[in-house]
């Protein structure tokens, strides 16, 4: 019976759970960056409106993913919320504000005689899909490399840098891995494009969006590298048995070490997000994007793995190690995830009416008479 769980196998299980989230957040994010290569492949109203319809129809998915990571993390590691969201404010406002902005532009992009012009809503697209994307990428990297925070015995936050969190963008690992995401996703819009419009009789645009995947990639790499082998090299944060925290030497490698099915999700997944490119920009076909998101989610669940397991703080204090949090020390009642834990079990439902959704959606690709008249965003 899950009421008769362990309290540590419970918070382990809401780590579990916190991390698919996040990691279908990744996944999703082929909006944001499908987004960003609208200037780029499109060259041609009817180009632009067949990019923004075949995102407009999942760019909700999104934001909704977005809202849902913060709402698991609130109910299941409160102290982590608090600390985050009430310090490290203005990279979260802005973060948010992106996303406000998106929903603005698919919203008001095509409205008749609208005050700004479809450039300017577009422009938005690009930021969302550009700043929002590398801003949570440096939130994730604070997962590694700290952040400026002290907590007293009341569990108060104090911010010890002005910046309020933004600072966090100004690390090299931080800027890099917020890099890397907003490649990715520039890659798996390009995927996700070839494989929701029909480009017949637009054999230039095709080869343009079929190219953009593979640049990418590319562009992607780079970034990639400095992550992985300052991963593997960088101290980290652990924590003993009577959750004292400690700087430990080569901290990550030993977590990938000890956690061998971790590294393997972290192979597997480069392996099938190089493949979906693979498949995508050089041999034709159009479901490079299923093997690309398989790919980023295991990518994905293997970062927070390794940030939060093996006596891992997972959000590490710089300012005082005995602030930072753990998903022991940060985490919900027993009561409270047992209770959660019970109400998780319609999951499979929900994503499985989710996955019958998008069929439905996609069971036929865009063409150009989808985007005409009022029919486009």
């Amino acid at each position: 019976m899950i009421g008769n769980l362990d309290y540590v196998i419970l918070q382990q299980i809401w780590w579990i759970l916190a991390s698919v989230v996040g990691a279908l957040f990744l996944f999703l994010t082929f909006v944001q960056g499908g987004q960003t290569l609208l200037w780029q492949v499109g060259k041609t109203e009817t180009e632009k409106s067949l990019v923004i319809n075949s995102l407009g129809t999942k760019w909700e998915l999104t934001f909704t993913t977005l809202v849902l990571f913060g709402g698991a993390l609130f109910a299941a590691f409160p102290k982590f919320y608090a600390t985050s969201f009430g310090g490290a404010y203005w990279v979260w406002i802005l973060i948010l504000f992106t996303f406000i902005v998106q929903a603005v532009s698919y919203e008001f992009r095509k409205k008749p005689n609208n005050l700004l012009g479809a450039p300017v809503y577009e422009l938005f697209l690009l930021i969302n899909g550009s700043v929002g994307i590398l801003l949570i990428g440096a939130a994730v990297g604070t997962f590694f490399t700290g952040s400026n925070f002290t907590l007293n015995d009341y569990n108060q936050v104090k911010w010890t840098h002005p910046l309020m969190g933004l600072e966090a963008a100004f690390s090299l690992f931080n800027l890099s891995l917020g890099l890397f995401l907003v490649f990715n996703a520039r890659v798996l819009g390009a995927m996700y494009l070839v494989n929701t419009i029909d480009f017949s009789g637009m054999t230039e645009f095709e080869t343009r969006v079929r190219k953009a995947c593979l640049m990418n990639l590319l562009y992607a790499l780079p970034f990639l590298l400095y992550v992985l082998v300052s991963l593997l090299v960088m101290d980290g944060f652990g924590f003993d048995g009577k959750g004292v925290i400690s700087m430990v030497p080569h901290k990550y490698l030993g977590n990938l070490l000890a956690m061998p099915q971790v590294l393997g999700l972290l192979l597997v997944g480069l392996v099938l997000v190089i493949w979906g490119v693979v498949l995508t920009s050089l041999k034709g076909s159009d479901k490079g994007v299923w093997f690309g998101g398989l790919g980023t989610v295991l990518v994905g669940l293997a970062v927070f793995f390794t940030a939060g397991f093996n006596n891992t703080a997972f959000y590490p204090s710089k300012a005082d190690l005995q602030s930072s949090l753990t998903i022991y020390n940060a985490s919900s009642t027993h009561y409270t995830l047992t209770v959660m834990t019970y109400v998780a079990l319609v999951i499979p439902v929900v994503l499985a009416y989710i996955a019958w959704v998008w069929r439905q959606m996609n069971a036929k690709k865009l063409n150009v008479d989808d985007v005409t008249g009022d029919k486009a965003y």
